[in-house]
């Protein structure tokens, strides 16, 4: 499943939400990709993705949820990754 939380990370002038998956990087890669966001946008474990995208990312499935929610779903998952690991 594809989660998205609330918009409220700031940054280059705009508010960014996370994009994580809790299946496999490979669904969230394919997720991305399904909203036009660029692979440069992954970090560790999730995209960064403008407040403007997040509709379209809930309309296309993804399930809204906390900013907590999303960090407990990846180490749940065993997806979690630790600053320093970039692994794609």
């Amino acid at each position: 499943m594809i989660y998205v939380d609330p918009p409220f990370w700031p940054g280059r002038g705009r508010l960014w939400s996370h994009l994580v998956s809790d299946v496999s990087y490979a669904e969230l890669h394919a997720f991305a990709e399904l909203l036009g966001i660029p692979r440069r946008g992954f970090e560790r474990d999730h995209y960064d993705i403008p407040a403007e995208r997040v509709p379209h990312a809930v309309w296309l499935g993804a399930q809204p949820v906390s900013s907590r929610e999303i960090v407990t779903r990846l180490y749940v998952a065993g997806l979690r990754r630790r600053r320093g690991s970039h692994r794609r």
